[in-house]
């Protein structure tokens, strides 16, 4: 696991010891949430010092802040259009992401502008690490450099929970207001208006930038909020605690997840808690798959265009390293099997595609690419680029092979995945 940075004044105190304990007893996670910090950024982050420096008048409540965070994220008159909430594309009935199988939203003054990636879930990001081009995991082996890790979207181009908060507001193909100033002109004259008066103090809205910090905050501490954004009630972690067990088929399909020789899946998506943290099944760090290229995109109608994460075109500062084209940060699989949309482009839209794409992209590369006969086929990337994809298992094998999963194994891992569902979503994802 990645290590487990505090934020947001929130206390990240899981008690839990992985797997079943060996004593047979039953552990619980509790999560508590300071009544007197708010936000402290690391000591190195200068515009996060900025941030969080004495920008109100009066010290904010942190449930008080929730409460407000809450209000902005159901609210869709913060759009241009007057009609997307955050909610709208992050749906609390499918623990924050997307409520339908399209592969990308729909955002804009007219709600009619394409999105150009699958929207993700914001279910247990408390724990992403800012973005590093050199991580060095102390959970695990410190002195390992395992490279670029961290930050939030696909890319990491956000460092803090306040930075990913602002882009969709002011996204043109998302909430689409022109500036920050529009949000805040909006909030300023919204039903709550008052409510961020008696939380920041009188003079909140006197400043574009402290009006801004205010909002951003109140949207950054909602989504810390344990009972909302990570409340650890799936069956596995039922089963973490000795409260419940796992069938035949689900213990199975953890087996082949967790196999270097199989699935692999815990490579990237840790299903080990370590020093008394639960797993939250990503590792944080950038890989590239080979993802097929979805032509229902509008960007990919243009066959000049790539969208190459970590290297471009949203992220701009490491545009120079061509290592990292295609490359895409790991999310978390909790929760997975309530999607209905999968990868960063949104090509697949249940998870035996998914995992049969694991399992036989090399074997049967004709099944997934109309480029098949190249070699290597990854159509999602420029020939000069394609070098970048992973090869570790399950991929690597050559065409003809028997692939590393069979159908009766995908399903085992897929029964496994469903357990990962919290108790307040249903899933959906076959």
């Amino acid at each position: 696991m990645r290590a487990s940075p505090v934020v947001a004044g929130v206390v990240l105190a899981v008690a839990c010891r992985g797997r079943p304990l060996p004593n047979g007893s039953a552990s619980s996670s509790a999560r508590s949430v300071s009544s007197s910090a708010l936000p402290q950024p690391p000591p190195s982050s200068a515009a996060a010092r900025a941030f969080y420096g004495p920008h109100f008048s009066k010290r904010p409540y942190p449930p008080d802040v929730t409460a407000l965070g809450r209000l902005l994220f159901f609210d869709p008159a913060l759009s241009a259009s007057g009609r997307q909430a955050c909610a709208s594309c992050h749906d609390p009935k499918f623990a924050y992401g997307p409520p339908d199988a399209r592969s990308v939203e729909l955002g804009g003054p007219e709600l009619d502008q394409p999105g150009l990636r699958a929207v993700p879930s914001l279910r247990y990001l408390d724990k992403v690490p800012r973005f590093s081009e050199h991580f060095f995991d102390e959970d695990l082996n410190d002195s390992v450099d395992q490279g670029p890790t961290g930050g939030h979207t696909w890319d990491g181009r956000a460092d803090t929970l306040h930075d990913q908060a602002r882009a969709p507001l002011t996204s043109p193909f998302e909430m689409a207001n022109t500036s920050m100033e529009a949000v805040v002109a909006k909030v300023e004259h919204a039903a709550y208006a008052e409510r961020f008066r008696a939380v920041f103090g009188a003079d909140v809205f006197d400043e574009a930038e402290r009006a801004t910090n205010a909002v951003l905050l109140a949207l950054e501490v909602f989504q810390q909020s344990p009972t909302d954004f990570y409340p650890f009630t799936s069956r596995y972690d039922a089963y973490l605690r000795r409260k419940g067990e796992l069938d035949a088929r689900e213990t199975r399909g953890l087996a082949l997840f967790d196999d270097p020789r199989k699935g692999n899946c815990a490579h990237c998506h840790p299903s080990q808690g370590h020093h008394g943290k639960f797993p939250i099944f990503s590792d944080f760090g950038y890989v590239a798959l080979g993802v097929p290229r979805n032509q229902e995109l509008v960007k990919n109608r243009d066959p000049t265009f790539y969208d190459l994460g970590l290297c471009g075109p949203l992220r701009t500062d490491l545009s120079a390293h061509e290592e990292y084209c295609g490359e895409f940060r790991a999310p978390t699989l909790r929760n997975v099997a309530v999607r209905r949309t999968f990868f960063h482009n949104g090509l697949f839209h249940s998870l035996k595609d998914v995992l049969g794409f694991y399992a036989s992209r090399d074997t049967t590369p004709a099944r997934w690419y109309r480029g098949a006969h190249e070699r290597p086929p990854y159509d999602d990337l420029p020939r000069e680029l394609r070098s970048n994809v992973n090869q570790e298992p399950p991929f690597g094998r050559k065409p003809g092979e028997a692939p590393a999963l069979t159908p009766s194994e995908i399903d085992d891992v897929i029964a496994f995945l469903k357990t990962l569902d919290d108790a307040d979503v249903a899933p959906r994802a076959k």
